[in-house]
């Protein structure tokens, strides 16, 4: 089983090394790893350039548009995604084969953002079992996940990629369900993430966001 990894990225340059070191530290080494430039503008890209990735320009700006990129340029079987934010567990690409070899589509595991209040996974848990209770199965979410090549073959050209009418990655696994995919959830595949854009924009996270939630879950872009 082959894994490719995609992180989509803008202005990254604070944070995206330390990214890039924990996927070069695991245990088993993921055998891609693509970066898609969300048009940055500052040293994210050069600093991208020191490791031995694939970089790739996103043309249009918007974090559907750069997941899809690199999605469409996988070479394996499964594909792997986390932010350019994300610190991930020496064994995330371990745990993440371990998970697939059950017969799942795709799958997602809890986050712990280390900067803000209460820096563990409880919140991220408590959504994600929220959202399966809603829904009936699993959200994806864009900083840890995995999806099989084949399943995104089947759902990129039903997802919407309009960062202003959906979340991105909730609408991924919409789609996902939709096509009778199955989405596994590993409680203790937790990954490290900065909350920043929280911290710094509390309105936008807590009536933007909702407002943006609602929209995903309702259409009409389903």
């Amino acid at each position: 089983m082959k894994i490719s990894v995609v992180i989509p990225a803008y202005n990254e340059e604070k944070y995206i090394r330390n990214s890039l070191n924990s996927l070069k530290q695991q245990v088993e080494q993921p055998d891609e790893i693509i970066i898609v430039d969300n048009l940055s503008q500052d040293k994210t890209i050069l600093i991208a350039k020191e490791f031995n990735v694939k970089v790739i320009e996103g043309r249009t700006k918007g974090i559907g548009h750069a997941r899809s990129i690199g999605f469409d340029t996988v070479q394996n079987e499964i594909i792997a995604r986390c932010d350019a934010d994300t610190v991930v567990p020496s064994n995330w690409i371990k745990k993440i084969k371990q998970n697939f070899s059950a017969r799942i589509d795709a799958l997602v595991g809890p986050v712990i953002y280390y900067d803000i209040f209460p820096r563990n996974d409880l919140a991220s848990k408590f959504f994600l079992n929220f959202m399966k209770l809603v829904k009936g199965h699993y959200p994806l979410l864009g900083l840890n996940m995995a999806i099989t090549k084949k399943m995104w073959q089947k759902v990129r050209e039903k997802v919407c990629v309009d960062d202003k009418k959906v979340h991105e990655d909730i609408d991924l696994a919409i789609h996902v369900n939709r096509q009778g995919g199955t989405i596994g959830y590993d409680p203790d595949l937790a990954v490290k993430s900065s909350g920043r854009r929280i911290k710094h924009n509390v309105t936008s996270f807590f009536i933007e966001y909702p407002t943006r939630l609602i929209k995903t879950l309702r259409g009409p872009h389903l």
